[in-house]
């Protein structure tokens, strides 16, 4: 016999993720905001103690937004029968595997890190859209690595990769949030 939480189908792991994780628009909003937060410590400070900033704050993502989403009253476990959950787990891994390549460019060129890690970011949200499965996470993604190349190549200053990286990340945490809202009122309605 099933169990009744048991998830059975990739759609239904996506909805579990969507449902904890309010469709992961608070994990962006937080990013957005570390990326933020990194700007101001590259004008207050310098680019070394916000490379330190981001890879810090970078860490702080995940205990965050899971802090901001009980503080909005999401309330929903992810089921710990989820497979999708491994996903997440495996592309955070890879992420913190990539870094010590951005912060070895970050030893030519400081503003090389921030773009490095705008492009390392963008890849793995293209990821999201199998945790969640929302499209926008591809659109996501690919706006992010455009930037970082467009960034690169018009040699942009680590302060302009830091608020643009924090400013595509919280206009898109405003939009998954509100596409969150929008499925879930379809939903209802449905029933």
């Amino acid at each position: 016999m099933e169990h009744p939480d048991q998830i059975d189908s990739v759609k239904a792991a996506q909805t579990d993720m969507r449902s904890a994780y309010l469709n992961g628009a608070t994990g962006v909003l937080v990013s957005g905001l570390v990326w933020i937060t990194t700007a101001v410590v590259i004008s207050l400070f310098s680019t070394k103690h916000a490379i330190w900033a981001l890879l810090v704050g970078g860490a702080l993502i995940h205990p965050i937004g899971t802090l901001v989403n009980k503080l909005l009253g999401v309330k929903v476990p992810i089921n710990k029968d989820n497979p999708l959950a491994s996903l997440a787990l495996e592309g955070t891994i890879f992420m913190r595997m990539s870094i010590p390549v951005a912060y070895g460019l970050a030893l030519v060129r400081p503003a090389w890190f921030f773009q490095s890690m705008l492009m390392i970011i963008g890849g793995r949200y293209l990821t999201f859209h199998t945790l969640y499965g929302n499209k926008l996470y591809w659109l996501l993604g690919g706006v992010l690595g455009l930037s970082a190349y467009g960034l690169y190549t018009s040699n942009a200053q680590a302060m302009i990769t830091t608020l643009t990286g924090g400013l595509i990340e919280i206009g898109f945490s405003i939009i998954l949030y509100y596409d969150f809202s929008f499925r879930k009122q379809i939903g209802a309605a449905r029933l």
